[in-house]
């Protein structure tokens, strides 16, 4: 009788699963892409008060091709947007995206038509940061809440077509202002 039959039903995909989830989250490598004042507190996470050493993820990579994490910090404008989906397009899958600060995340007090409301538009995005600017403690909780995410993903998950799935399902499901009225 060999060893797989001995073991319990699926315990060695969750087993490898988990080394891999392990691996990806204690290898992250972030790519540089400050945009305006965010990117102050994004940097300040490197210095030995915040040490993002710790997490493996000290090297700030200025290409994209050898980064797995795109922090965006600060506003994207129109114009920087294509550049932002270039350097996105450019990184090596699997990655993910950390939109850093309300600017980034909804456009923030610069509602107008140079400014792009929400990162999000253009690049799919795993965690919001609130803020204006956010502490680079709160970064380093962003991150953590990401690492997560990462170790938590089983293996062959098209993270994309996941979040298109999940978008339609949203945009098929009742609205709630007519729930309101089937409650009542």
């Amino acid at each position: 009788m060999g060893i797989e039959e001995k073991l319990p039903a699926g315990f060695l995909l969750s087993t490898v699963e988990g080394l891999a989830g392990y691996m990806r989250k204690a290898s992250m490598w972030p790519v540089t892409f400050g945009l305006a004042c965010c990117a102050i507190e994004m940097m300040a996470v490197g210095t030995p008060d915040y040490d993002i050493a710790r997490f493996g993820m000290e090297r700030f990579s200025a290409t994209p091709r050898q980064a797995d994490l795109m922090i965006v910090a600060g506003r994207v404008s129109q114009k920087m947007a294509p550049v932002v989906r270039q350097v996105y397009d450019q990184m090596p899958n699997p990655k993910w995206v950390i939109s850093m600060g309300v600017c980034a995340s909804s456009g923030g007090m610069f509602n107008n038509y140079a400014i792009v409301q929400g990162v999000d538009h253009i690049i799919p995005v795993d965690i919001y940061l609130p803020g204006c600017p956010p502490r680079p403690q709160m970064l380093l909780n962003a991150i953590i809440e990401l690492h997560k995410q990462v170790q938590s993903t089983p293996l062959g998950v098209n993270r994309v077509a996941a979040a298109r799935a999940a978008e339609e399902a949203a945009l098929q499901a009742t609205p709630t202002h007519q729930m309101k009225g089937l409650l009542a």
